[in-house]
C-alpha cells in the first residue's frame, strides 16, 4: 500500500512540478517565473478558435479545453500581433504554418534585430535566433517568432542600455541549452529591457531568451490564484494543458 501511495505521489507531484509558477525578487524588481519541464508537459500554442476568431482571453481558452476534458495549467501571451490578432512573425500551430519567418529588420521591438523564434518540438523547446533558425530549419510542432532576443548565447542583446528610461511590464521565455526546460517570466513592475534580460541571464542562468511583449503582458497561473484579464484580446497564447 505504501509503495502504491508513493507511486501516486510521485506521479502527481511530478506532473505538478512540470509547470510551476513562483514569485521572485531580483535587484529590486519583482518577477513571476513559470518553469516548465517540456518532456513532462503538454506545451502548446493557441490562437484561433474553430470559428476562426481568436481565443483572446485565458478564460475563453480554458472553457474550450474544459469542453474537451482538459484544462489550463499555465498560460501566457506569446508573441506580437497585428490589430486583427494575426501574428507579426513566424507562427506554427500543431504543425501547420500560418505565417512565414520574417528575417529582416523593421520598426518596433519585433524588428530590433536579432530577434528569434520559440520552437516547441517533441520533448524539447528552444529559443533560437532567427537567422540561425532559418539555417537549421527545425521542424517545430509549435513556433512563434518575436523580438528582440533578450539573451543570445549567454550575452545580452547589444542594443540594451543599463540606464534606459523605457520601462514596461514585460514578458518572455528562456530555454536551457538541452531544450528540456522552458522558463516563462513576467515582470510585476515596470522594467527596462536591460533589467529584464539580465534576470534571464544572471539570475536564471539561461543561455537564450526571447521577448514576447510589453504593456499587454498577461499570465495565467492557477497555483498562484492568478488569471490576468485585459479589455484588449490577445493574439498567440502559449499554454500547458492537462487533463481535467
Amino acid at each position: 500500500m505504501k509503495l502504491k501511495l508513493a507511486a501516486l505521489l510521485l506521479c502527481f507531484g511530478g506532473f505538478a512540478s512540470a509547470s510551476e509558477c513562483v514569485d521572485e525578487t531580483y535587484k529590486g524588481n519583482s518577477f513571476t517565473k513559470c518553469t516548465v519541464d517540456v518532456a513532462a508537459s503538454d506545451l502548446s500554442l493557441f490562437l484561433y478558435k474553430p470559428n476562426g476568431k481568436p481565443y483572446g482571453q485565458f478564460t475563453t481558452l480554458d472553457r474550450a479545453l474544459i469542453a474537451k476534458g482538459k484544462k489550463l495549467a499555465f498560460a501566457m501571451n506569446a508573441g506580437m500581433y497585428h490589430d486583427d490578432r494575426d501574428p507579426v512573425g513566424h507562427y506554427v500551430e500543431n504543425g501547420v504554418e500560418l505565417k512565414k519567418v520574417i528575417p529582416n529588420a523593421g520598426p518596433g521591438n519585433f524588428g530590433l534585430l536579432p530577434n528569434g523564434v520559440f520552437c516547441i518540438r517533441s520533448k524539447r523547446a528552444d529559443v533560437i535566433e532567427t537567422l540561425k533558425f532559418q539555417s537549421q530549419n527545425p521542424t517545430c510542432k509549435h513556433a512563434t517568432q518575436s523580438g528582440p532576443m533578450l539573451v543570445i548565447d549567454g550575452e545580452l542583446h547589444p542594443r540594451f542600455l543599463p540606464k534606459s528610461t523605457s520601462k514596461y511590464i514585460r514578458n518572455g521565455v528562456g530555454t536551457t541549452s538541452d531544450g528540456s526546460t522552458a522558463v516563462f517570466v513576467i515582470s510585476n513592475n515596470t522594467v527596462t529591457f536591460h533589467a529584464f534580460g539580465s534576470y534571464f541571464r544572471d539570475a536564471l542562468k539561461l543561455p537564450s531568451a526571447l521577448y514576447f511583449d510589453g504593456n499587454i503582458s498577461r499570465l495565467y497561473a492557477p497555483n498562484l490564484s492568478r488569471s490576468d484579464f485585459g479589455f484588449h484580446t490577445l493574439g498567440p497564447i502559449v499554454a500547458v494543458v492537462e487533463d481535467n
